[in-house]
């Protein structure tokens, strides 16, 4: 009978947000499967726990996935640990839980801090609807082939990104989606956590001239219905169409400004202007 896969969260920077259930799993677990054993380590100093780690990361995560899958269906059961926050979230531990329910191994959730999610709700950025892109590529070609692909997207955007990146990352965005608000969270849970609210052609100036430190969430304005602009005469045409139904001139003029953004007095204007030329010429 074959183990189970506890995909646990840890704290993205302060100890006490570890949760008792994960402290349980990580308890219970007969080993751990951790993206650094040396980070992994300080947490379990601090809460006393003892347990067996095997190290599972990008480069090694094809040998060990099936190292760790072929112990859990032998009996054994494995605690899944990031360096900090939910694993297989743009982290190597997703293909470890994909692996898993291919295998048939049940797998167990045990949440914890996300620091995208986190970062959003503190942010006051809008986020109604938003999509998760993760690292951008060291590559210069392929960041900005991705931001490029994301020009157009209308949803709040989330990125994660580390401070010797950011200055460059910054300026391709300001060059792919224009000068958009945006919200810069770094250092979550920890004593010099900050959001800073600005632009991005704000933040690329700030940090071109400011070394950024911590590793960083951002979080960018999708982009926005640009607002059809309606004319004078548009709007002078509408109320004409209103009168014609039977509405008064005042009416017609109120409806028109509330429909088109023009302002009453300049549409009632012509509206007057007209029926006098009309009256004229009779």
């Amino acid at each position: 009978m074959s183990g189970k896969l506890y995909v646990v969260g840890t704290p993205i920077g302060n100890l006490s947000d570890f949760s008792e259930r994960g402290k349980e799993a990580l308890e219970k677990a007969d080993f751990i499967a951790a993206e650094d054993t040396r980070v992994t380590v300080k947490l379990l100093n601090h809460f006393g726990i003892k347990k067996e780690m095997v190290s599972y990361y990008e480069h090694n995560k094809r040998d060990k996935g099936e190292f760790i899958i072929n112990r859990i269906l032998k009996g054994e059961s494995c605690a899944l640990v990031s360096d900090a926050g939910m694993p297989a979230i743009s982290d190597p531990g997703e293909e470890l839980v994909r692996a898993a329910h291919e295998a048939g191994v049940t797998v167990e959730s045990v949440p914890g801090p996300c620091a995208l999610v986190t970062a959003l709700a503190i942010s006051g950025m809008p986020s109604g609807r938003f999509c998760f892109e993760g690292f951008l590529s060291v590559n210069k070609i392929s960041r900005r082939k991705h931001l490029n692909e994301l020009k157009d997207e209308k949803r709040t955007m989330i990125f994660y990104e580390a401070p010797h990146k950011l200055p460059a990352t910054l300026k391709d965005m300001l060059a792919a989606f224009g000068d958009r608000r945006a919200a810069l969270v770094r250092e979550l849970t920890k004593i010099h956590e900050t959001v800073f609210r600005t632009t991005l052609s704000g933040a690329a100036e700030y940090y071109e001239q400011n070394p950024p430190k911590g590793e960083f969430v951002l979080i960018i304005e999708g982009k926005q219905e640009e607002e059809e602009v309606c004319s004078l005469e548009n709007a002078a045409e509408l109320a004409k169409k209103l009168m014609n139904g039977g509405s008064s001139l005042s009416s017609a003029a109120k409806e028109a400004a509330e429909a088109t953004g023009v302002k009453k007095s300049e549409i009632y204007k012509i509206l007057l202007d007209s029926k006098k030329a009309d009256d004229r010429e009779k």
